[in-house]
């Protein structure tokens, strides 16, 4: 498997937890108080960054534990075959809550 559909998986993942995790809530709450200012009050946009701050979050995360396995293993180059797919599985565990709202929008 290439490279990029790990990336694009990962992506995936970060998305689906953005946007239809139950902590959406407490994310939209913590980027209105201090970013309200920033994006001129707008909910519209406050509720945009606050999802795409949830999924930056499980983007890294995901990459923790494949860190980890890198410095581990002693990989100094690029990312190996066996730390995106851990990538990949952290950061679908990590969206195991979110799982139940994006079906249920019939996606």
């Amino acid at each position: 498997m290439e490279r990029q559909w790990y990336y694009i998986g990962i992506a995936f993942f970060g998305m689906v937890n953005g946007m239809f995790n139950p902590l959406r809530i407490v994310s939209y709450v913590f980027t209105n108080t201090f970013m309200s200012v920033t994006l001129f009050g707008s909910e519209s946009l406050v509720f945009y960054m606050s999802s795409l701050m949830l999924s930056t979050a499980t983007v890294i995360l995901g990459g923790i534990p494949a860190a980890i396995y890198e410095r581990y293993a002693g990989v100094t180059e690029d990312s190996t075959v066996t730390s995106l797919w851990i990538w990949l599985a952290a950061t679908a565990v990590l969206t195991i809550p979110a799982i139940g709202g994006f079906l249920a929008t019939g996606l």
